[in-house]
């Protein structure tokens, strides 16, 4: 018998003030899965994202973990375990690396996990260079490192699922090649995740299955190595005539 999905989005709709960018979306996402989200700048995928935990009003039905989102707050959200990684990382760049690792452990203080604190721990073995700068202040770190800080922030909330907006944006390809082994190993762990990405390529890599976003809709869907070998999505995302590995 299969069992329920961590996550299930049913025509959604979601936009800035008078204009629709999500036209009626429809996906889901099993435990200890990865799902990745690829498409085109402006096809919506921050968006999908923002609407998901609450950043940005939205009509549809989104269940998550077996509970209806409707009417739930963006804090209800965290504390119910969704936790998003920004596409600007949001860090608090005057406070140490430490710090700021400390204060996304709020959901399990808060909700009287005894040991959340080892969570650093785990954070310092997955991100060996966030422990050897954890009395750094965050707004001194290279772009990579920031970006490995603002994932090892939403692992400390000890999130059912954790949303990634565009983790290689602007990152030099041998760090993007570094952030995407991490997402792998968390997906080895079990970590459920949604990842949101233009670099189609690494991102079908990493996922199970993968969803393509296109002016507000879903335009095609399978699992992600079956996406990688689709021509079309080859032509249009992979670079013309050329297969993932």
């Amino acid at each position: 018998m299969a069992t329920t999905p961590l996550l299930q989005v049913s025509d959604l709709h979601a936009g800035y003030g008078r204009a629709e960018v999500l036209s009626g979306l429809n996906f889901e996402l099993a435990r200890g899965q990865v799902v990745t989200v690829i498409g085109p700048n402006g096809a919506g995928k921050s968006t999908t994202l923002n609407a998901l935990v609450g950043l940005l009003p939205a009509r549809g039905r989104i269940v998550f973990d077996g509970q209806d989102l409707a009417d739930t707050t963006l804090e209800e959200r965290v504390m119910l375990g969704l936790a998003l990684v920004p596409e600007k990382r949001e860090l608090f760049g005057t406070m140490p690396v430490e710090d700021n690792l400390v204060l996304g452990g709020f959901r399990p203080m808060k909700l009287g996990v005894r040991d959340w604190k080892s969570g650093l721990e785990r954070v310092y073995e997955l991100f060996p260079r966030l422990k050897e700068r954890r009395a750094q202040l965050a707004g001194t770190l290279s772009g990579g490192e920031r970006q490995m800080l603002a994932v090892g922030r939403a692992l400390m909330a000890q999130p059912k699922l954790l949303m990634l907006d565009e983790p290689s944006l602007g990152l030099a390809p041998l760090v993007v090649r570094e952030i995407f082994a991490i997402i792998e190993r968390l997906r080895e762990q079990g970590v459920s995740i949604l990842l949101v990405e233009q670099n189609a390529r690494a991102a079908l890599q990493v996922a199970d299955y993968g969803y393509v976003l296109e002016t507000g809709e879903i335009s095609m869907q399978g699992p992600a190595r079956q996406l990688a070998e689709d021509p079309r999505v080859i032509e249009t995302y992979l670079g013309a005539g050329r297969k993932s590995a």
